[in-house]
């Protein structure tokens, strides 16, 4: 993809390189071409980078000194936790020094009496995850890299994941956070209160602002009672105006219960049971798939679903389904559903829209949308998936079979600005949960609200008045 970034920033002189190098040591300073291969580049090969430096700090007052040292002789600097963004948000596009923030990984307090944990930005989340199941508690944030995803990137994403329909996202599951500013200084927000009215909620200026504002290096997450009962469906339907009628039953049968409801088109997992040698529950291919759960402590709901699935028949919703009877059918059907994007690969190009509408536009949105992308390139397979109970669909679409690779992905904009016109005049998102990064930073100005940009403007200068902190991404 064609990237215009800022300009190159200067080389960094010998002296200034070892006053860096010193603050981490150089065992944690990186400077090999093939160590820092895997830091300038990002899984979807979208976007590579270079770097003259990766430095991994093993505290918060390292990356202060980073910052400190980086303001004073005005360093562009890039954070990085796991480097699974999806946007180009944490590439050094133009030869910045980054910092990995993966040594940061301890977990610093849990309480369970206020339900929360206490943890540092470089944690995997799946640990996270895990930490909070040993007290006989719950992380609901799940996403389908989270086994190398870290929570200082999911923060500073606004992370979404499969549970943010009972859940919400990232920023509703943090209570407070650590942050380092652009000139070094430490601002500790970290807090396990949920009142607290004492001016302005700064903590909410860092969670999605994608390390361009400060660096997250720790945070205080909640925490939620584990279910004693969870029930999994996947169901076979029709078209998405179906899904969304089973939706409105689900959610007045299990209310607060249902954690999940994922739409899936069968061209998705035809790529998912082809190249990711998954299984499809049902005993025959339908145009459509809802991947349903319910969670809860005391309800049944074993019980609620299959009411749910029984109204569905009913109301010739539903065409098959098929529940889980054990954790392994359980996991597999959410295997299905998490390697859609990893299956698409082999059928060559993919061009990405993470994008939201209103829920009750989700069908109209999908209709449209294929059909103008399939006017504009004939041939091309829309591949909609996603969060149907939050609005937000991963509406990917794949080349025409045969086509040329390049020759379809030199389209990405073209394509882009199809789909974003459909988006906005259903009054949604260009970004649901993935971000801007680079990918739709000069988009933004064109489907933000003018005031609204001149805001974050006037935001980026004041915490970073020299534009050290990830340059030329969101702004």
């Amino acid at each position: 993809m064609n990237i215009v970034n800022p300009p190159p920033p200067p080389a960094l002189s010998p002296e200034l390189f070892a006053r860096f190098v010193a603050i981490v040591g150089d065992k944690h300073a990186l400077t090999d071409p093939a160590e820092l291969e895997a830091y300038v580049t990002e899984e979807r090969n979208l976007y590579r980078g270079h770097s003259p430096l990766v430095l991994r700090p093993g505290s918060t007052a390292e990356v202060a000194a980073i910052c400190r040292l980086a303001h004073e002789a005005r360093v562009a600097l890039v954070p990085q936790g796991g480097n699974t963004g999806l946007v180009g948000g944490q590439t050094p596009h133009n030869g910045e020094v980054v910092i990995s923030l993966k040594r940061l990984d301890a977990i610093r307090e849990v309480d369970i009496s206020s339900n929360t944990m206490t943890v540092e930005a470089g944690v995997i989340l799946q640990n996270a995850q895990a930490k909070a199941a040993e007290v006989d508690r719950l992380f609901p944030l799940s996403l389908g890299a989270q086994g190398s995803c870290t929570i200082g990137g999911n923060l500073s994403t606004n992370a979404g994941g499969t549970a943010a329909l009972a859940y919400g996202l990232a920023r509703d599951m943090a209570l407070g956070v650590e942050v380092v500013l652009a000139d070094g200084r430490i601002l500790n927000l970290l807090s396990k209160l949920k009142k607290d009215n004492t001016g302005y909620d700064l903590r909410d200026l860092f969670i999605g602002a994608e390390g361009t504002l400060g660096i997250i290096t720790a945070a205080t997450l909640k925490l939620f009672p584990k279910p004693r009962a969870v029930e999994t469906a996947v169901v076979g339907l029709q078209s998405p105006a179906d899904a969304l009628k089973l939706l409105g039953i689900a959610q007045g049968e299990a209310a607060g219960n249902l954690t999940s409801f994922e739409l899936i088109a069968e061209i998705a997992v035809d790529f998912s049971v082809r190249h990711a040698h998954n299984r499809d529950p049902l005993e025959s291919r339908h145009p459509w798939y809802v991947l349903m759960e319910l969670s809860s402590m005391r309800y049944d709901a074993r019980g609620a679903l299959e009411a749910i699935l029984e109204r569905g028949f009913e109301d010739g919703i539903v065409t098959d389904a098929a529940i889980a009877a054990s954790i392994t059918q359980q996991q597999a059907f959410w295997k299905l559903r998490e390697e859609i994007s990893p299956a698409q690969k082999p059928e060559g190009g993919s061009i990405k829209h993470d994008i939201s509408v209103p829920v009750a536009a989700v069908p109209e949105f999908i209709a449209e949308a294929s059909a103008a992308v399939v006017k504009l390139i004939p041939g091309a397979r829309p591949v909609p998936f996603g969060h149907l109970g939050d609005g937000n669909i991963h509406y990917n679409v794949s080349q025409p079979v045969g086509a040329d690779k390049a020759e379809f992905l030199a389209r990405w904009h073209e394509v882009n600005s199809l789909v974003y016109a459909i988006v906005l005049r259903l009054g949604g998102s260009i970004s649901a949960e993935h971000g801007i990064g680079v990918m739709k930073r000069d988009e933004l100005p064109e489907v933000k609200d003018k005031t609204a940009i001149e805001l974050m403007r006037a935001i980026k200068a004041t915490f970073d008045p020299h534009g050290i902190l990830n340059p030329g991404k969101v702004l």
